[in-house]
This record gives C-alpha cells, structure tokens and sequence, in this order.
C-alpha cells in the first residue's frame, strides 16, 4: 500500500514557541553576538519549523516503526510458540 507524503508545518503551543524563540535568540546572542529582535528571530524558528523540523519528525517515524517492526516479530514468535498444535 502506497503513502502519500504530508507535509503540513509543525506547531507548537504559543508558551513552547515562546521559549523556543527566547533560546533561540540566547543562542544567536551568546554563539555569533547577533542581536536580533524577537520578530527576525520568529522568522528563523518559522523557517526551522517549516524546513527542517520535518527532517527529524520523519526519522524519528522511521526510527519508531524500526523499533515497533521488531517488537512485533518478537511477540508474533511468542505466539506461535504458545499455540498448540
């Protein structure tokens, strides 16, 4: 069965997109000494979510179906060895 790829922008609750924007800024401000202001800040963390967030959220989908594919092998063995013949 073929799945169609969605692509929809991850978001954040304001308070978690708040802080995110703050250490965002701290980092910018502390790393490269670039003061910028909150609003050009919100343009690099919308660019981040729109461009690279989706990067990580689809290797954590692979990384977790990796792990559920050999949990259900393992209990799939458990069954057969618990039928009886």
């Amino acid at each position: 069965m073929a799945r169609s790829k969605i692509t929809a922008q991850l978001k954040l609750e304001p308070a978690q997109e708040q802080a995110a924007v703050e250490a965002l800024k701290r980092f910018l401000e502390q790393r490269f000494e670039l003061e910028l202001g909150s609003f050009e800040v919100h343009e690099v963390l919308e660019m981040f979510s729109r461009e690279i967030a989706p990067l990580y959220y689809d290797k954590a989908i692979a990384d977790v179906q990796a792990v559920l594919s050999d949990r259900f092998v393992s209990i799939e063995s458990d069954l057969w060895a618990l039928e009886k013949s």
